[in-house]
């Protein structure tokens, strides 16, 4: 169901390369190395990495290993400058501070398309582009601990996504695309014992992970939509980020009987996603489509399926944890659909809707190059920005 794109077939050694070429496999080495020479002049303001009293003061509330630990350790990695960059007050509206949109159009003001919306601000907090090879290294230890490791989701699939906003600015969308736009900020002080979130994301990708007195409070608003999507060449890998999530949905629709589907079948062209960027607690009143307790056991593995595509975007134990929940609600969740259901063409569009959880998935047409490409949300209907609603 995807297409290809035509691969780099010798890419330029250049800071997005540099920015995307540390394996997991490296992390713990490169987080373990305390000396080493700087080459970032951001992180240099003091004669050392700065240590907040505040700082220091969460150190004694967060455990070993867990991802308030790991956001002290990268904390702990920067000079006053970039510290002063990532720790931001944790507010609603900073927390809303995402979007599908590069950083370039949200600062500018651009509120996006009917239904989808831009966001409600530029991102907050500092930029991949400013951390050297020891503090992304720390990032990306903390951002695997929060986000998982199930492959082809979670940190794998943020590693591709990475690379294909790379890929874009490449191929024909400079310098307003690539991971220096990807923006990093703690709202609040990360600890075990507080309120804080741990808020990433760029074009397309938004990680809102929302943490209370050590227990992971909250994982959405969950952004993720693609261009290119298809199979790629970059950074010497093959990359085709959305495969798991875009093969759940279509063989969800695809184990539907042809009854089912048309009662799933919506009666509205959907262009867009309803509850994307700046539509926050606007889920429908009214459920529409086949509800879950009509499928067979074999058709709610599949709709599971489609669920743990964005649940398994974050750490694996609280992923389990969700998805029981989820699973539990099964009866109670619809499904519902617009377009095609092979979700490959403009306007495709497919709904997951219950007492919990809400994701929507929506075929675009393309921007930076030719072909159609998604955007895809993860809600919850109550545990939304951690329950916060002000």
């Amino acid at each position: 169901m995807l297409k290809t794109n035509t691969a780099l077939t010798s890419p330029s050694l250049s800071r997005r390369a540099l920015l995307g070429g540390i394996s997991v496999a490296a992390l713990s080495a490169l987080t373990a190395c305390s000396g080493g020479t700087r080459t970032n002049p951001a992180s240099q303001t003091g004669s050392a990495p700065a240590t907040t009293a505040a700082s220091a003061t969460a150190a004694a509330s967060a455990g070993p290993g867990s991802v308030a630990e790991l956001a002290q350790a990268f904390q702990a990695t920067l000079g006053t400058v970039l510290q002063s960059q990532l720790l931001q007050e944790y507010t609603l509206a900073n927390a809303k501070l995402w979007s599908n949109l590069p950083q370039a159009l949200v600062a500018g003001g651009m509120g996006g398309p009917p239904g989808g919306g831009g966001g409600t601000g530029a991102r907050i907090g500092l930029s991949l582009a400013d951390l050297d090879a020891t503090q992304l290294a720390a990032f990306n230890a903390l951002l695997a601990a929060a986000t998982g490791s199930t492959k082809g989701l979670g940190y794998d699939e943020i590693q591709q996504h990475l690379n294909a906003d790379d890929y874009l600015a490449d191929n024909g969308g400079g310098s307003d695309y690539g991971r220096p736009n990807y923006y990093i900020a703690f709202l609040g002080t990360p600890s075990d014992s507080g309120t804080w979130e741990f808020q990433f994301g760029g074009h397309h990708l938004a990680v809102a992970n929302t943490y209370v007195k050590g227990s992971l409070a909250g994982a959405t608003p969950s952004f993720r939509g693609i261009e290119p999507n298809g199979s790629f060449q970059y950074n010497g890998t093959t990359n085709q980020p959305m495969m798991v999530k875009e093969a759940a949905f279509a063989a969800l629709l695809a184990g539907l009987t042809a009854d089912q589907l048309a009662t799933a079948k919506l009666g509205n062209v959907y262009s867009d996603l309803l509850l994307g960027p700046g539509k926050d607690w606007a889920f429908p009143t009214t459920k529409e489509g086949l509800q879950g307790s009509t499928l067979s056991a074999d058709q709610k593995k599949l709709a599971l399926a489609a669920v743990a595509g964005y649940v398994h975007d974050i750490a694996d134990a609280d992923a389990a944890a969700i998805l029981r929940r989820y699973e539990s609600e099964l009866d109670e969740t619809y499904i519902a659909h617009s377009g095609t259901p092979a979700l490959t063409e403009r306007n495709d569009y497919i709904r997951i809707d219950g007492p919990s959880v809400w994701i929507e998935f929506s075929m675009q047409r393309g921007i930076i190059l030719s072909g159609n490409h998604p955007h895809s949300v993860w809600r919850d209907r109550t545990t939304d920005y951690g329950g916060t609603k002000s």
